[in-house]
């Protein structure tokens, strides 16, 4: 069958990808091996903040009294939780096969095999193969959870994220490698509901790409709910002969042990390009990563490349936009290149992080002169009224231009704030006209313009 455009994977860069060009008026499939969604919808993005909303819910109850409610015998449903979450990634999934539907996008279940003349080869889970073409190939395969030497994932005592989320009982103790996004948002969940966890972490500090005040802060935070930090810490080996898990890790001090039930490798994400044709075309790699242009050009005529697979952040969101430059490009649409420094990042522990931009290191390594703000949320009201006062606002500007270089929030919803500093640099708006957009009140949002304020010498409540 002859297509004008086909995408191998279904995640948040191909579905996408997929849905722009049918609106666009292409004739469209879709190659994917698993479920409608990718990784995003099914093991990622959606059902562990379905799993995080649970805990925030745990915790909320068991400080019932704070806010004047009396609650009694509360107790995890760690089943439940993870039943709930796969309810809610099985809903998104069929909401993707409805947006096919209605798009008149063609699924086309298996492997793909891409072969020369713009031909993929797909085999179904009965081992048939059959074969396609198209004008235009989009490979948008994603990544798996990465493994290191010493850290084999055996899927039963050393897991990965997927296994995290799929577990059939709570385990008592549970040793998190990788102070990542991924790895401090499980470590919070597991935590939270009552598993004993330690964060082993290689470098000297944890979300180590976020500003080093955030760092710092949720460190504080995170401690303090309870969570072992061990920092500048390598998992040298892991015994798994044992009942549970004997770890042995390398501090600064020295070899320990560490014993737990569970190890969850958290190190970072391989991208999914082998076993796929990308040599038998001749495609250019980056050592694992897809080499491309600015609008997902490959080398080779005709096929394009996005998401994890390239370069760059691999994060859902980058996915998708990615996808829809490239198919628009396709058709002729002249996009925008996209910024890869006006990105929004979210971790979606308690307090949540976002950021976008540059960190303060960053800012002053490309030899800017910064006027920095910081409104902590101890002196906001919204924040007070709510029982959320951890964490604070940092905004850094150029002190010749104003413009706005980064922002880098940590606190209740800020993942839901950060857009409007990502608009704003879009806009190329700058600081005074911050302070000067009125915010409402009282709001968390309203943090912002405080911290603006801050920068400039013009703050109020602080």
């Amino acid at each position: 069958m002859a297509y004008d455009l086909i995408v191998i994977g279904s995640g948040p860069g191909g579905y996408v990808a997929a849905i722009r060009a049918a609106q666009l008026g292409m004739k469209v499939g879709v190659i994917e091996r698993e479920s409608l969604g990718g990784i995003c919808l099914n093991w990622g993005c959606i059902p562990t903040k379905a799993l995080l909303k649970s805990a925030q819910v745990f915790e909320y109850m068991n400080h019932a009294s704070d806010y004047g409610i009396t609650a009694k015998e509360i107790k995890a449903n760690f089943p439940k939780m993870i039943s709930r979450s796969r309810e809610v990634a099985n809903g998104m999934s069929k909401g993707i096969q409805f947006l096919f539907k209605k798009n008149k996008i063609d699924p086309i279940y298996g492997t793909a095999k891409l072969m020369p003349g713009k031909k993929i080869q797909v085999t179904d889970a009965d081992g048939k193969i059959l074969e396609f073409t198209a004008k235009h190939i989009i490979i948008a395969t994603g990544a798996r959870s990465r493994e290191l030497a010493n850290l084999k994932q055996d899927h039963n005592k050393v897991i990965g994220y997927r296994e995290a989320m799929n577990l059939k009982e709570q385990p008592k103790s549970m040793l998190v490698v990788g102070a990542g996004a991924i790895g401090i948002e499980f470590a919070y969940f597991y935590n939270s509901i009552g598993t004993k966890v330690t964060l082993v972490e290689f470098m000297p500090r944890i979300v180590p790409v976020e500003d080093a005040d955030i760092s710092k802060e949720l460190l504080r935070n995170l401690k303090k709910q309870g969570i072992k930090m061990m920092l500048s810490t390598s998992v040298e080996n892991i015994d798994t002969s044992g009942e549970g898990c004997l770890v042995t890790v390398k501090t600064t001090k020295g070899e320990e042990q560490i014993n737990c039930d569970i190890v969850l490798s958290a190190v970072g994400i391989s991208p999914n390009t082998e076993n796929i044709g990308l040599e038998s075309l001749g495609i250019a790699m980056e050592k694992s990563h897809v080499k491309v242009d600015e609008m997902y050009r490959t080398n080779v005529p005709g096929i394009y490349a996005i998401g994890d697979i390239i370069k760059g952040p691999a994060l859902a969101h980058v996915a998708s936009a990615e996808g829809i430059i490239c198919v628009e490009n396709i058709a002729g649409k002249n996009p925008e290149a996209l910024d890869y420094n006006n990105l929004p990042a979210c971790t979606y522990c308690q307090p949540e992080i976002a950021s976008v931009g540059y960190t303060e290191a960053q800012a002053k390594e490309a030899g800017y002169t910064l006027k920095i703000g910081k409104f902590p949320f101890t002196a906001s009201g919204k924040a007070s009224a709510a029982g959320t006062k951890q964490g604070f606002i940092k905004v850094i500007f150029d002190a010749q231009y104003g413009e706005w270089l980064g922002a880098h929030f940590i606190g209740a919803n800020v993942t839901e704030m950060i857009s409007e500093v990502v608009v704003a640099r879009k806009l190329e708006t700058t600081g005074h006209e911050i302070i000067k957009s009125v915010h409402p009140h009282p709001t968390m949002s309203e943090a912002i313009m405080e911290a603006t304020a801050a920068a400039y010498g013009e703050v109020i409540h602080l």
